[in-house]
């Protein structure tokens, strides 16, 4: 898939719930628990994810939300493991649940995880995600090495700065413990305000190569922008189509609410 701009499109991020079990300022207000729209079945995300593989797309990442919190989320994993073509079939996740579960999606297929980590100083990590227990992520992500779910991705916001004391201790605990860190400058989207991730290549608008499909059945082409392409009207190939034509050069601004079901 190649969209007009010539970047290839080989990524797609597939939200499957918008709830979580923590409550990040800077990702939603502590009072907003859940939208609670119409979920897409796992068939109905697995024939799109086929779709998407059948058109180019070589790597997958289920995201949330909190994945985790969806039931059985382990079939899931096993019905796209199950599809040829995808290379690396990823999950984003706080890691609060993930001692429980890691062991399970690692003998469902997953490859690897990225778990979300803004601070190790306990206090400050339990204000930044209203009320988190930084060891459940530690024991997580403990879990997830022995299963092999490797390598293991941070990702750490930061305010201003990779340099400030959060973000730096989440650096020493990575070198430390042979993960890798990837740093994301808190982004506002009315404003369009983003840049590019630390480590990686989030941001980048010229290498861009995803796409982005919401729990509740949208196919969304930029994380900057409030397009949608409705999998339910049009069906999941044209919708896709669609998304990659109107693929904008660069991202602009949203309106924020729609990220809330499609793990940013």
């Amino acid at each position: 898939m190649i969209d007009s701009f010539g970047r290839e499109i080989k990524s797609l991020r597939v939200s499957i719930t918008d709830k979580c079990n923590l409550h990040c300022g800077y990702c939603k207000p502590p009072s907003w628990i859940g939208s609670g729209p119409h979920l897409l079945s796992y068939e109905q995300i697995e024939d799109v994810v086929r779709a998407a593989v059948g058109m180019g797309v070589r790597k997958v990442r289920i995201t949330g939300g909190e994945p985790l919190l969806r039931r059985n989320v382990e079939i899931l994993v096993r019905m796209l493991a199950c599809i040829d073509g995808i290379e690396d079939l990823a999950m984003s996740t706080n890691g609060i649940l993930l001692e429980k579960h890691a062991e399970t999606l690692a003998d469902a297929g997953l490859h690897r995880v990225n778990v979300s980590l803004d601070s190790i100083d306990p206090d400050r990590f339990r204000s930044i995600t209203g009320g988190g227990d930084l060891n459940r992520v530690l024991a997580g992500i403990a879990a997830a090495r022995k299963a092999g779910l490797e390598p293991i991705k941070l990702n750490c916001v930061y305010t201003d700065s990779s340099d400030e004391p959060d973000a730096l201790g989440v650096a020493r605990l990575a070198e430390e413990n042979g993960l890798e860190a990837r740093f994301i400058q808190q982004m506002d989207f009315p404003s369009g305000k983003f840049a590019v991730v630390e480590g990686g290549s989030g941001g980048d608008c010229r290498r861009c190569d995803r796409l982005r499909l919401s729990c509740d059945g949208q196919i969304r082409p930029c994380l900057f922008s409030d397009m949608s392409f409705s999998v339910s009207e049009l069906g999941g190939m044209r919708a896709l189509e669609e998304a990659i034509r109107a693929k904008p050069e660069m991202g602009a601004s949203c309106s924020q609410s729609w990220i809330r079901v499609t793990g940013g």
